[in-house]
């Protein structure tokens, strides 16, 4: 199967080109406001309003695009920095890392939750279903790309990609997109739809990801200019997905041997 061409820049506004990975990341904070919304209003029970749900996408996207810029540069192109330290900046030039971006967003959970009185978890628990929605679309930005493609394959849907070489490979991306963006998204939603201990939501999320995460990385070839750490499989994304597992298991059994639940009456107060 050829690899569909996709002209990366979906369209243009006189010299501004919007290229498909960044309207893709628009759509998933858009998309992440929503989803906010409606907990916000269906789920009074957890004391928030569709205010401060205003105000968190604002801590939350900052820390995404800081938090992912800084991880791609420093985890995965520490070299190119050092030659041209400029490069950081240039944003539009692509390269965004999970990891990176999830280190942001948890600083600006920090500093949303100092600001507002709540406790950091909280605000973690709140925020974890809404982030695979925008972990699917930047998957999604990558296939437009046609980059970071899997394993030569001989599954009926390996792809062709112009950027590899002429063997059908998995579609790597498509994969993550399934698994830690949607599946992950429709397990969150279902696990937090009712009140679960504080730090229960964040740890299953992190236990998820990890796991998804690890397993797609055994499709996924790993970047050329880093390669297999160590025994010919391990990657840097496994080796930066297996401690979210570890710590997201210990938060998980913290929450239920603790049992603090974050539940808030009609009058705004706990219950």
């Amino acid at each position: 199967m050829q690899f569909p061409n996709i002209d990366p820049i979906a369209f243009q506004l006189g010299p501004l080109a919007i290229h498909w990975y960044g309207l893709m990341y628009a759509i998933g904070f858009f998309g992440g406001l929503w989803l906010g919304k409606l907990r916000a209003r269906t789920q009074p029970w957890r004391g928030w309003s569709t205010e401060q749900v205003d105000d968190l996408l604002f801590y939350v996207v900052a820390g995404i695009i800081i938090g992912g810029r800084l991880g791609s540069t420093f985890f995965y192109n520490f070299d190119s920095f050092i030659a041209d330290p400029i490069s950081i900046f240039r944003v539009w030039e692509g390269g965004m890392s999970f990891h990176g971006g999830f280190l942001g967003v948890v600083a600006a959970v920090i500093i949303f939750a100092k600001r507002k009185g709540k406790s950091w978890f909280e605000v973690g628990d709140f925020v974890a279903p809404l982030v695979p929605l925008g972990i699917a679309l930047g998957r999604l930005g990558n296939f437009i790309n046609g980059e970071l493609w899997g394993h030569p394959t001989d599954v009926p849907w390996g792809m062709i990609f112009p950027g590899a070489d002429d063997q059908p490979r998995h579609p790597s991306q498509l994969y993550q997109m399934l698994g830690e963006g949607f599946t992950l998204m429709i397990a969150l939603w279902w696990y937090s739809n009712k009140p679960r201990p504080r730090m229960a939501v964040s740890g299953f999320f992190l236990v998820g990801y990890g796991i998804l995460r690890t397993a797609a990385e055994f499709f996924r070839v790993p970047d050329a200019h880093i390669g297999y750490l160590a025994l010919d499989w391990l990657t840097m994304g496994m080796m930066l997905s297996i401690p979210m597992i570890v710590v997201g298991a210990v938060l998980m059994a913290l929450a239920y041997k603790q049992g603090k639940m974050d539940v808030y009456d009609e009058s705004g107060k706990k219950a």
